[in-house]
């Protein structure tokens, strides 16, 4: 069971479980939108759809912003009997122009999703199409590419989202699934169901790096300055007794940009002030980077998260801070997450809100 700190924790568990069984490939999200707004209409939000994005809001709309991106990993259909990694098809890097996935993280990803049970649906409507299970993956040498061979998806046309088939395990005090980023999500609407009049945003495509697009043209539609926007997201740690060590993840900056430290330093106060820890993710990443100085070996880079992006590409215009949830299994089937993290994530969540008059 989830922690005693998060209210209402069996409703959220049932809420997260429905979500992840339903189908967000990165490029193929409007499906998810509309599970999405049928969940948040449901707990009393008035919903706004736009381009790659999912507006909710209550009666407090600018009383506080939170922002959670919606896509998760898949493969789409390219030709006949023939699946790409979807996040380098939507980012328009499986070209042959010189903006192609480095052959590295090529072969990080290779091997990483075998035999994994996969399901095809159509991206508007979320209609079943089928159900297949990857054979293999390999890299093409001549289109300098990564391909997937799949067994039982040879109907399907080209353009056609296949998601990795998914259910939520909980054992042991851990919750087990593909999490990123559905987990964050499933948060912001169940802070709805705990009385949030603030805004709540859903973006598409972050895991191709243009989810930042979506939420900056909004704020530029509506002249809408902020400092005070909160990206939520999961963030990665190499194995269990690390992420621990922390119940929630903050940031002062990433590879982009740095954040809004007043906001910051208000959030942090508010961990230290309820007992919820808390630890940086830029002060661990710079930590083992002067590790491996020492040793002589190559540095991590700080990360890029949507927010850096979008404060980046604005300068300044959006600014925020964020709240991460410590994950272990970074874009796995098996990527976890403890209760005890989720019930202090949650926790904050409705302390921040509170603190801002929009709970």
């Amino acid at each position: 069971m989830l922690s005693a700190e998060m209210q209402n924790p069996g409703e959220f568990i049932d809420l997260l479980k429905e979500l992840i069984r339903q189908p967000s490939v990165v490029g193929a999200e409007h499906s998810f939108f509309r599970v999405l707004q049928r969940e948040l209409e449901e707990r009393g939000a008035r919903v706004t759809w736009y381009e790659g994005l999912l507006v909710a809001q209550g009666r407090e709309p600018d009383a506080l912003m939170f922002s959670a991106h919606v896509d998760r990993h898949g493969l789409v259909c390219t030709g006949p009997n023939e699946f790409q990694y979807a996040a380098f098809v939507a980012g328009r890097r499986s070209d042959l122009l010189g903006n192609s996935v480095s052959e590295k993280l090529m072969r990080k990803i290779v091997d990483r999703f075998h035999s994994v049970p996969v399901t095809a649906y159509e991206p508007w409507s979320g209609s079943y199409l089928g159900a297949g299970n990857i054979r293999s993956a390999y890299v093409c040498e001549y289109r300098n590419n990564l391909i997937f061979e799949v067994d039982g998806l040879d109907h399907l046309v080209a353009g056609t989202p296949v998601a990795f088939s998914d259910r939520l395990t909980v054992e042991d005090g851990i919750l087990s699934a593909q999490l990123d980023n559905v987990l964050t999500a499933a948060h912001l609407v169940h802070l709805f169901s705990l009385g949030f009049q603030g805004t709540a945003f859903f973006t598409a495509q972050e895991e191709s790096g243009s989810s930042w697009r979506y939420l900056l043209e909004w704020f530029r539609r509506f002249n809408g300055a902020t400092d005070r926007l909160i990206v939520v997201d999961t963030s990665p740690y190499p194995d269990r007794a690390t992420a621990d060590r922390q119940q929630v993840v903050l940031r002062r900056r990433d590879a982009n940009a740095a954040f809004h430290e007043p906001t910051t330093t208000m959030i942090e106060a508010l961990c230290r002030e309820h007992g919820i820890s808390y630890g940086f993710k830029d002060a661990y990443i710079d930590e083992l980077n002067r590790q491996a100085e020492a040793a002589g070996q190559e540095p991590q880079s700080l990360g890029s998260t949507e927010l850096g992006r979008i404060v980046a590409a604005s300068n300044g215009f959006v600014q925020g801070t964020t709240i991460q949830v410590p994950t272990t299994g970074y874009h796995t089937m098996e990527e976890s997450a403890s209760a005890e993290a989720n019930g202090g994530f949650s926790r904050l969540l409705h302390l921040v809100a509170r603190a801002a008059g929009a709970c």
